[in-house]
């Protein structure tokens, strides 16, 4: 009886998942309708396997005389791997079987096949150095756009010798550290090299990365000392992963695969944190043998909404830098810095971590705070959020649901008249992003949806907007799908507002980079919602001045470290948080691992970080 309860309590797709395996073995056992369903729980939940070691942490739980204990209790997993392995629907690594098992991680078989795919290819670019062409214009070329050696270890320096002398190049770093613009001086080291047939492609996972990308390298470039064809030949326009990839109208996937593969010998991917298993196996299929990729990401951001933790996975474990020597030999002989040497693997040449931040100085309070949350060290955390003496943070308390009208509408009214006073789109815009709310959670008076229907019912109530109808003067919109005809995707934010140029209408208005902004109807726009406040998820790639996180009165499985971290680094000049001590530290310490057997396969062991995620509420909260 605890058991059908327990599997009543699975989300509907888990719960048919289960029975039709069943139907497919013609077996019911017990052991087989529980390693289907939490395997379709663990996909729910971003998780690429089932873990069977772990599985018990994806038993639903139930409400037993006041506590909160396990349902259900799952076979001694020896003889749960016995059982499996006998059944017509789960068969070894390799072999044509709906579930794959191996060892003690059972696989839908088509994420079997994409993590051994991605490894596969990982390990082929990483294991085979490229040659500069001409040595001594990569050393002119090093020591004019990034400067000459130091004592010190210049990690942009680095990372460029690095992506110069392979394949395959990660450069994971924090807000601030210079990713795009080192990556900038790459291709123009790289096009010195191939003045005449380098061929790039800029991609990021979402329509707005993919906008910031374009825009951070188009200012960059025009600031780089080299010959103004070099300059030129950086491209400025980036496109989504999806784009590049081509949807398929004739085929299941992508147009781009390894059978018609990219066009291009270099492809550099920004946002990489949040790019997921089945897309970035996608990518690797497409690319020509001979074909670079630059991967530029942060690995504590918070990962892809959807399977795996894959940056994360292909940066590894915890670790103090060490390179082989003959990467070692290789930087030095080229930028003059001494690397740590080590027996490494191959994939240790190909990830590089840019450690100084260029946005947060040495006493900056926001840097500090991210360390110690990236530290996990709440007691450091809270004790920075408390002292006068740092400007740019602040702690408050959470107040009572009932009272948060109250508490939060003079910092509505403080915030937000700014923009709406402005005489003009473009000046609303840039103000509209001095200020942001975010929230961990969606629901709730402490999320989105309660904070954004307070935030518009304070400021009718000010009378600085009118709220009459669903697009009125001074509503700020967020995109929640992509339309490539009008190229408006999910994640960007405009604002509703009159056009003058159309009598005064209103019209939805969208930044655009290096021009005044698009001005659209708003009958036409995609699927969006209201913005004055935002989910810590959809807030990635952006920055703004000052950033106000609204924590909930009790902890959830989506409050990790990875969320808080991501939130601070959000803002430019101040941040304030407002919870508990309680659900601060807690969410601080959470640290719920994603299961995937690809940094196993990839470095030898070693546990992946992730932002965790344990109920489909939790998921639902997630798909923003």
């Amino acid at each position: 009886m605890k058991n059908d309860t327990v599997f009543s309590s699975l989300s509907p797709m888990s719960r048919r998942f289960a029975e039709f395996i069943c139907r497919l073995a013609a077996d019911e056992s017990p052991k087989l309708v529980w390693a289907a369903a939490l395997l379709c729980r663990a996909a729910e939940q971003g998780h690429v396997c089932l873990d069977l070691d772990h599985a018990q942490s994806l038993v639903p739980h139930l409400e037993e005389e006041g506590e909160d204990s396990p349902g259900l209790s799952l076979p001694e997993v020896a003889s749960w791997t016995r059982t499996l392995g006998e059944t017509s629907v789960v068969g070894d690594p390799g072999t044509d079987r709906p579930l794959i098992l191996s060892d003690r991680r059972l696989y839908l078989q088509r994420f079997w096949n994409q993590e051994e795919s991605l490894c596969r290819e990982i390990r082929k670019r990483a294991a085979e150095p490229v040659a500069p062409a001409d040595v001594e214009l990569v050393r002119d070329g090093v020591r004019r756009l990034f400067g000459s050696s130091s004592l010190e270890i210049d990690w942009q320096r680095v990372a460029a010798v690095t992506a110069l002398t392979h394949r395959f190049c990660v450069i994971s770093g924090g807000p601030g550290t210079g990713k795009t613009s080192t990556v900038v001086k790459i291709l123009a080291l790289l096009l010195e090299q191939n003045p005449s047939s380098l061929r790039i492609a800029l991609a990021a996972p979402t329509g707005k990365a993919a906008a910031r990308l374009a825009e951070s390298i188009g200012a960059a470039r025009d600031r780089l000392d080299v010959p103004a064809e070099i300059r030129d030949a950086i491209p400025t326009e980036a496109l989504t992963l999806h784009r590049l990839l081509g949807r398929s109208a004739r085929k299941r996937g992508f147009v781009h695969d390894a059978e018609n593969p990219l066009d291009c010998d270099l492809v550099v991917v920004d946002e990489a944190s949040m790019v997921d298993l089945p897309l970035m196996a996608a990518l690797f299929a497409a690319l020509p043998p001979h074909a670079r990729l630059i991967l530029l990401g942060d690995r504590d951001q918070l990962a892809s909404v959807e399977a795996g933790a894959v940056l994360a996975n292909i940066c590894g474990p915890s670790r103090e830098a060490a390179y082989s020597p003959p990467h070692v030999d290789r930087v030095s002989a080229l930028a003059g810095d001494k690397l740590p040497a080590a027996s490494v693997s191959n994939l240790s040449d190909s990830v590089v971590f840019l450690r100084r931040s260029y946005r947060f100085s040495d006493d900056s309070g926001i840097g500090a705070l991210a360390r110690a949350v990236n530290g996990g060290d709440a007691q450091v955390a809270l004790r920075l959020l408390a002292e006068p003496e740092q400007e740019d943070l602040n702690w408050e308390d959470l107040p009572p649901a009932e009272q948060m009208a109250e508490v939060f509408e003079p910092l509505i009214d403080e915030a937000f008249r700014p923009y709406l006073s402005a005489s003009s789109a473009v000046e609303a815009l840039a103000r509209f992003d001095q200020f942001r709310f975010l929230c961990a959670l969606r629901r709730g008076p402490w999320g989105v949806e309660g904070l954004n229907r307070l935030t518009q019912a304070a400021l009718a109530r000010r009378r600085l907007i009118v709220p009459r109808h669903e697009f009125y003067r001074g509503r700020p919109i967020l995109i929640t799908g992509n339309d490539y005809r009008l190229g408006l995707f999910n994640g960007d934010v405009g604002l509703i507002w009159p056009d003058d140029e159309a009598g005064g209408a209103l019209r939805a208005f969208f930044p655009r980079q290096g021009g005044p902004p698009r001005a659209l109807s708003p009958q036409r726009l995609p699927a969006h919602e209201t913005v004055y406040a935002m989910t810590v998820h959809k807030s990635q790639g952006s920055e703004f001045d000052r950033v106000l996180l609204l924590l909930p009165d009790r902890h959830s499985e989506l409050l990790t470290r990875e969320l808080l971290y991501t939130a601070i680094t959000r803002a430019r000049h101040s941040v304030t948080i407002r919870g508990t001590r309680e659900v601060f530290e807690k969410t601080v310490d959470a640290r719920v691992h994603r299961h995937t057997g690809l940094m196993e396969k990839l470095w030898g062991g070693g546990e992946v970080r992730d932002e965790g995620r344990g109920t489909q509420d939790a998921k639902d909260e997630r798909r923003l």
